[in-house]
């Protein structure tokens, strides 16, 4: 079927088309077959599955388009260019996997953002650095418990495992500020002012923190900045047809 594209968010990643049967199919980026140029009035080819569009083939650009798409460029470019461009393209892509990865999410929070309490942190976010504390905090334990049974601090049954108060003491102390703001920005996501991790100071407060850390991702921008990485924003309904045209 084919039909032409009413409005697409490039940012965002999706759009609608308006089809020759006169009805409206929304699509998304994957959906499209190549990476090109989309906007409004470009004429396309789809498969239509329901309301969604899928594998759509680009006809003819939107009229005034002289971006060219980026397999046109690479035709342009010389063979060295494009294998840089290419392996660049895949380390790039590489780097936001491992970033966007549970043990990725962790090594984040304690490094670029350790006291940063602006912004947004999905649940996958929150979750992937709450699991690898506990395992950082439960592998920590045991081997403090194991040096002071080693060193006869346990003997008596009177003195203080203090290798072990020392190694997980300085630990939580390490990890306190990018847990709190790490809560902050999970509050954000879901559309909450992160003044409201204070909840944890009074008492069963952090089950309320735990309630707010299931809550789903707001998909939309909200106050707090864009839809964080990985999340697939919601369809917003497109401007009317007669503003379009």
């Amino acid at each position: 079927m084919r039909g032409e594209v009413l409005y697409y968010d490039e940012s965002q990643g999706f759009g609608f088309v308006h089809a020759d049967d006169g009805e409206r199919y929304t699509f998304t980026r994957e959906d499209l077959r190549r990476e090109a140029t989309v906007g409004q009035g470009t004429l396309v080819e789809f498969q239509p599955n329901g309301g969604r569009a899928r594998d759509i083939l680009i006809l003819r650009a939107q009229i005034g388009a002289s971006t060219p798409d980026r397999h046109e460029e690479a035709a342009t470019q010389p063979a060295g260019a494009q294998s840089a461009a290419h392996f660049g393209r895949l380390a790039m892509e590489d780097e936001r996997q491992s970033s966007a990865s549970l043990p990725g999410y962790f090594w984040r929070a304690l490094t670029t953002n350790y006291v940063n309490f602006a912004g947004r942190a999905r649940r996958k976010e929150y979750w992937g650095y709450a699991l690898f504390w506990l395992i950082g905090f439960t592998v920590l334990l045991i081997a403090g418990l194991l040096l002071d049974v080693s060193t006869g601090s346990l003997d008596s049954g009177q003195d203080l495992p203090i290798a072990t108060f020392g190694i997980v003491g300085t630990f939580t102390v390490a990890t306190f500020f990018p847990g709190i703001a790490l809560m902050a920005r999970r509050l954000h996501d879901i559309g909450l002012s992160g003044w409201l991790v204070l909840v944890v100071v009074i008492p069963l407060g952090w089950l309320v923190m735990l309630v707010f850390a299931l809550v789903p991702t707001q998909k939309r921008e909200n106050r707090w900045g864009p839809i964080p990485e990985g999340v697939t924003p919601t369809p917003t309904t497109p401007p009317d047809e007669e503003a379009v045209y």
